[in-house]
């Protein structure tokens, strides 16, 4: 029996648009709820988010049993991280800070096993071989391992070309807060500069053949991400979800008060 087909890969091979949301509040409960809501995926965010392994894997489990990949953020691209995220079932990692060809192609290798890589090959005791139950798990798993890398300042920007004739990067995704802040426009992503450097970036990511991903919850700014050629598009986070929806709540009854 081979590794599952990654779904979430093969949408973005064949050209399909994937709407995803940020799940930053670490914690399986909210996670299963995100997972119901009906996004193509979530991001476990190892990076920003309160998140641990323990918590990350727990979050696995319940996506598993929704419609939503899980695509998981390391927090920065070590090779024994990576490792342990792929060994607890993740099949699409998302790893940032990206700034040479040089890095990405030691990020396919730290996903890719021997000979041509050098992920651990500890897979029969891990929940990615479903505990040994998927025997050929060590001779298909490469091929759905979906691997995701993050442009985000002006140095990584400046290798993009270089970046995308690695093989074995699945996407490239944007990062507009910092790439904004290393313009010397932090909180303020939507600057003219910064939107021509996001969207030129997207479309040379497309030409590529390479997936262009992006975060943006402003409507006006992800029509703008598609049309640039984005197809793995994250919409919102659940903690920007809570917290407007909250502070809402409490200022209009708050404004009741005599």
């Amino acid at each position: 029996m081979p590794a599952p087909v990654n779904m979430f890969k093969k949408a973005l091979a064949q050209g399909n648009i994937q709407f995803g949301c940020w799940a930053a509040l670490g914690n399986s409960f909210t996670t299963e709820l995100m997972g119901q809501a009906g996004f193509d995926w979530l991001v476990l965010d190892g990076e920003h988010g309160p998140n641990d392994l323990l918590s990350i894997l727990s979050q696995l489990q319940v996506i598993e049993g929704t419609d939503t990949h899980a695509v998981v953020r390391v927090p920065v691209g070590e090779t024994y991280m990576l490792k342990q995220v792929l060994d607890a079932g993740a099949q699409t990692v998302l790893v940032p800070m990206v700034e040479s060809a040089d890095q990405a192609r030691q990020l396919v290798r730290d996903v890719t096993y021997p000979p041509h890589g050098d992920r651990g090959v500890g897979y029969a005791l891990t929940r990615a071989s479903k505990f040994s139950t998927i025997e050929d798990y060590g001779k298909t798993a490469d091929a759905e391992i979906c691997l995701l890398v993050q442009v985000e300042n002006l140095k990584g920007l400046a290798a993009l070309d270089e970046i995308l004739t690695v093989d074995g990067v699945d996407g490239v995704f944007i990062g507009p807060a910092d790439l904004a802040a290393d313009m010397g426009h932090i909180g303020n992503a939507d600057h003219p500069d910064v939107q021509a450097a996001i969207m030129e970036a997207l479309a040379r990511i497309s030409s590529a053949g390479k997936a262009p991903g992006i975060l943006s919850t402003q409507d006006g700014m992800t029509n703008d991400a598609i049309a640039a050629g984005a197809l793995f598009v994250a919409v919102g986070a659940d903690v920007l979800l809570l917290g407007n929806a909250a502070r809402a709540l409490a200022s209009k009854w708050q404004a009741t008060k005599t």
